[in-house]
């Protein structure tokens, strides 16, 4: 057989707090040797045993000590081509809507935190899948109120 492999062993979580022009979206700089330096959002490793939504919701937990007042699927998914792996990765995508007030502790994966408004946050990203992930967010989760058929509850 010929052709890349498409893989699904990543998720990403896009966070959120405040409402409409106020909303504001946490961008973490990256600490570890693969892009150091690197402003992103919550992304992770599927372990053995879990979902995309359990992946997702224990990664913003051991990357930021948040629980999440309302986490969301989307419809989005990242494409891109994974150079390492010689193989094409998608990554589905969560929202994770936090509380005004909540406090970050980084992990060591991170060196940094920041929390943006939306364009400020665009400039920042170095990927074109990160920056249409944005896009769409802005669409579907601060330009309008999401679905509630899209909210995950605890699981």
């Amino acid at each position: 057989m010929s052709g890349l492999e498409v893989r699904c062993s990543m998720v990403s979580v896009v966070v959120l707090r405040g409402a409409g022009a106020d909303t504001r979206v946490l961008l973490l700089q990256r600490a570890s040797a693969y892009l150091r330096g690197v402003w992103s959002y919550v992304a992770g490793h599927i372990e053995a045993g879990e979902t995309a939504a359990q992946a997702a919701r224990r990664e913003l937990a051991e990357e930021t000590g948040l629980v999440p007042r309302a986490f969301y699927a989307t419809s989005f998914c990242e494409q891109f081509y994974d150079a390492g792996n010689d193989c094409i990765m998608i990554v589905p995508a969560f929202v994770a809507r936090a509380d005004d007030d909540c406090p970050v502790r980084l992990n060591r994966e991170h060196s940094a935190l920041r929390w943006l408004a939306l364009d400020a946050a665009l400039r920042e990203l170095p990927f074109g899948s990160q920056r249409e992930l944005f896009a769409y967010v802005q669409r579907e989760f601060i330009g309008r109120p999401p679905s509630e058929h899209l909210r995950i509850e605890s699981q």
